[in-house]
């Protein structure tokens, strides 16, 4: 398989010959990694259940984390599911890529369409199952928001969306979203949305693609599915848990899939992961530093906050040699914007992820200003 190189060592290849600004600490707003200590509350579940790693764990997850998944979407979604109707796994990076494998196998000549510039392992996903793609481009001429051309639609199989959207941090509220579940049902395509920022609203809690669908009347969420992850919400990547929810008929089948693919998550993991599922308070104490954060960055560079996300998406005029003048005169790494699009999306931009406590956050983004003064 030829798999487009991932942005990050496009990174250090793009820096590798450059001699950073010692004058300045090292610094850098590339990765969507919280950089929050995991919850004490967390870190003690795991610590206790460390004994059941002499256990194989379940492929379909223990009763203890599926229950608290689904008080979960009861509390921040008023979403009553039931069994049948998640799939606990591990993170959400390994659905994303092995879930289009499973669901286009059978598929002749399968078409995967998705935002763009995007999250990388939704190409990887085509790739492996040799889809056509077809992107949804976001853009300032269409507020970045996925438009929709239902001619292409009427020939697709697969549909990712990701609202809260990384990198760009735009947000598709009820309205769009319940567009995209009537299309879904209209040309028969199976619609994913990728919720793994939902969590890390600034303001208003956001709707999940779930909801959209209750709301025009598909119940049982066919065709309709969404991904989640405690990884942004609890500051707690290294737990790899995830799920998928909604079509429980496309979810029974996956789950004999899923038997074979080994990617079960270790018993202590689930019990730790459980108790951050089921547990709102710590992530809105998350949502305030995210939130001084993004106060910091008006103050400094003049940026409305997203709706949601850690992310800036900031126009710089030639992201590459911002980039690496960034790095050279002040230390710091951001991602080139063209690195995570394609067809010449993502050009002009870079992102940030802005992950950091507020003084580290507000450091960063001085740099940020010197060097867009000086350009």
């Amino acid at each position: 398989m030829n798999f487009e190189t991932y942005p990050f060592e496009k990174l250090n290849t793009l820096l590798q010959d450059i001699t950073p600004n010692s004058d300045y600490s090292p610094l850098s707003l590339t990765i969507g990694e919280p950089q929050f200590a995991t919850p004490s509350f967390i870190l003690e579940a795991l610590n206790a259940h460390a004994p059941l790693l002499n256990k194989y764990p379940k492929t379909a997850g223990e009763a203890v984390l599926r229950e608290a998944m689904l008080k979960y979407n009861k509390e921040c979604f008023g979403l009553t599911l039931d069994n049948a109707q998640i799939i606990p796994t591990f993170g959400t990076r390994e659905v994303l890529f092995n879930f289009p494998q499973f669901l286009l196998h059978d598929i002749e000549n399968p078409v995967m369409v998705f935002p763009n510039p995007f999250y990388q392992i939704y190409e990887g996903a085509a790739k492996a199952c040799r889809a056509e793609v077809i992107y949804l481009n976001l853009n300032e001429n269409n507020n970045f928001q996925p438009e929709v051309d239902e001619e292409a639609l009427s020939k697709t199989d697969f549909v990712i969306l990701n609202s809260p959207n990384n990198p760009t941090s735009s947000v598709m509220l009820m309205d769009d979203l319940k567009k995209w579940v009537e299309l879904a049902l209209k040309h028969d395509f199976v619609l994913l949305n990728d919720e793994c920022y939902a969590d890390l609203y600034l303001n208003e809690p956001l709707p999940s693609l779930l909801n959209a669908s209750i709301e025009v009347d598909n119940t049982d969420f066919k065709n309709i599915l969404v991904i989640n992850s405690v990884s942004k919400r609890s500051s707690a990547p290294g737990l790899r848990s995830g799920f998928i929810a909604g079509d429980a008929k496309i979810l029974k089948a996956y789950m004999v899939y899923r038997t074979y693919v080994g990617c079960a998550s270790p018993l202590p993991l689930q019990h730790a992961a459980a108790v951050a599922w089921a547990d709102q308070e710590h992530v809105s104490l998350f949502r305030d530093k995210y939130k001084k954060n993004f106060e910091v960055a008006k103050e400094v560079l003049n940026v409305d906050a997203p709706e949601a996300t850690f992310y800036i998406w900031l126009k710089v005029g030639d992201e590459i040699a911002f980039t690496a003048k960034l790095y050279k005169e002040y230390n710091l790494k951001v991602i080139p914007g063209s690195y995570l699009g394609r067809e010449g999306e993502g050009q002009g931009y870079v992102r940030l992820a802005l992950v950091y406590e507020v003084d580290k956050t507000k450091e960063a983004l001085e740099r940020i200003k010197l060097a867009m003064e000086t350009k």
